[in-house]
């Protein structure tokens, strides 16, 4: 019997993720972006924190929209830090507006993000063969590359290791291991 990848083992809420999401091809763009900013989020965190504060993310940035999250104030920002139950960083929360706004130029641009996303990879997702997960590297050429696209164009918290995460997150990437049960097979 395939199991899981060995990562998501420790707690319900990993295995749920790991299950129902992780991997599987995001073309929404709204969720796409959704991912975005709550794999910035989780820069120097564990997912875990952020998937139990998901809920409220979906709360306070109007569940991921982005025209409505460009347009935030500075006033409704300077609110949302006061949020315990956000990740209250100045820098991560004010983010949300600018990234917004260049989503929203990528978007235009491109049709959609998804097409953005999917133009680097020739709309083939990239599915590796891992053995275990001491072989999943931190980034790679790919997110080396869209990162400073992105990081160009504006967006902030965009690093390659957070964009490497977010592109195995919404199905760019598979990085699943070869015994785990969601792993697509080559």
């Amino acid at each position: 019997m395939k199991k899981r990848c060995n990562w998501c083992e420790s707690d319900d809420a990993y295995r749920s993720y790991h299950d129902d999401e992780r991997g599987v091809p995001v073309y929404d763009d709204q969720v796409l972006f959704e991912f975005l900013i709550l794999e910035w989020a989780q820069a120097g965190l564990s997912w875990k924190t952020i998937l139990n504060k998901r809920a409220w993310y979906r709360e306070v940035f109007y569940n991921f929209d982005a025209q409505v999250c460009a347009t935030l104030s500075d006033e409704y920002l300077q609110e949302a830090l006061k949020n315990p139950a956000i990740i209250r960083n100045k820098l991560k929360v004010r983010s949300v507006r600018k990234n917004a706004k260049v989503f929203l130029a990528i978007q235009s641009e491109f049709w959609s993000f998804s097409a953005y996303l999917r133009e680097r990879v020739d709309n083939v997702p990239v599915i590796n063969n891992r053995k275990d997960l001491t072989e999943v590297p931190a980034s790679t050429p790919l997110s080396d590359k869209i990162s400073k696209d992105l990081k160009k164009r504006g967006m902030s918290f965009v690093w390659t290791t957070i964009v490497y995460a977010y592109l195995q997150a919404v199905g760019v990437i598979d990085d699943h291991v070869k015994d785990c049960r969601k792993r697509k097979t080559l």
